[in-house]
């Protein structure tokens, strides 16, 4: 079960923005030395925090986790004992043939938490705090005025000719992904003209052309043009984690991620990477039985 540090690790990284896995065992068969209920955290360094399973286990959910946050989906992971390393991807279910274990199956579903799009919006009128509430209903992390962030993916101006000069000039030089100014089209077009802003980089007349009237339809509109850039774009949350570096174990052919974490040991001047500490042992025993020209 999920310890009570481990639920407050989870509320630090979700206000502190950070994307992470949940990894939540939900059936174990002997034998394995996790049991249904068993939780761990994978971190988009490649750490863990708490426990589900042992070290090869553990190698596995950790290379799978950030696998995961890399794509920003879900997934079943079953890892099950075979001879040969062996991964299977089909709807959601991901199979791991672990020919380290020594029985028995793990099925652990792996939760990507990623932090929701942060929108920052300007201004005290009431489309402002339209766009404020249904922001919120949408999931968003909404700030209001202030600095930009440097992961905020919107920024909407709706302040009706307060300080919007310096407010596009903050998100335009922050390089934000959709910037919305509500103005009408000719004000819009004289404003960014006379700040030599390209037009290109602001929206404005802001929101999709849906008919919409009075602050809450206006806000809906704007939203859903942020929805429509956003899709077209490279979703900003797989930016969040690079791509896993990634080795196979030299003993028994499974792929490691790559971390200081990871289970090692430096020979003839290069660094192996294994996915527990059975077959490091098995290694340093013996290593040029398990090197390519051994």
């Amino acid at each position: 079960m999920a310890t009570i540090e481990l639920l407050a690790q989870v509320d630090s990284l979700r206000a502190r923005r950070r994307p992470f896995v949940v990894a939540t065992v939900v059936r174990a068969q002997r034998p394995t030395s996790a049991k249904p209920g068993d939780c761990a955290l994978v971190l988009p360094d490649g750490t863990m925090e708490g426990f589900v399973g042992g070290g090869c286990a553990e190698s596995t959910v950790r290379l799978q986790g950030i696998r995961l946050l890399h794509t920003g989906q879900s997934a079943l992971l079953r890892i099950v004992p075979e001879a040969g390393p062996v991964e299977k991807v089909e709807q959601g279910v991901v199979t791991v043939g672990n020919p380290c274990l020594s029985g028995g199956a793990l099925e652990i579903f792996l939760e990507a938490q990623l932090p929701p799009a942060l929108v920052v919006v300007f201004g005290d009128t009431p489309v402002a705090r339209a766009l404020v509430t249904i922001g919120r209903v949408l999931g968003y992390d909404i700030r209001t005025g202030g600095e930009i962030p440097e992961d905020a993916e919107a920024v909407i101006i709706a302040s009706h000719g307060r300080d919007e000069e310096a407010e596009l000039r903050a998100a335009v030089a922050a390089d934000i992904g959709y910037i919305a100014l509500i103005a009408s089209r000719r004000r819009g077009a004289l404003l960014l003209d006379s700040l030599d802003i390209d037009p290109g980089r602001v929206h404005t007349p802001a929101g999709l052309d849906i008919g919409a009237r009075g602050p809450g339809e206006i806000a809906i509109s704007v939203y859903a043009e942020f929805i429509a850039t956003r899709r077209r774009a490279a979703a900003p949350a797989l930016s969040l984690v690079p791509e896993p570096p990634e080795a196979p174990d030299p003993v028994c052919g499974m792929p490691v991620l790559i971390t200081q974490d990871s289970v090692q040991l430096p020979y003839a001047g290069r660094r192996y990477y294994f996915c527990g500490s059975g077959c490091r042992q098995a290694f340093a025993g013996e290593p040029e039985r398990y090197l390519p020209d051994g």
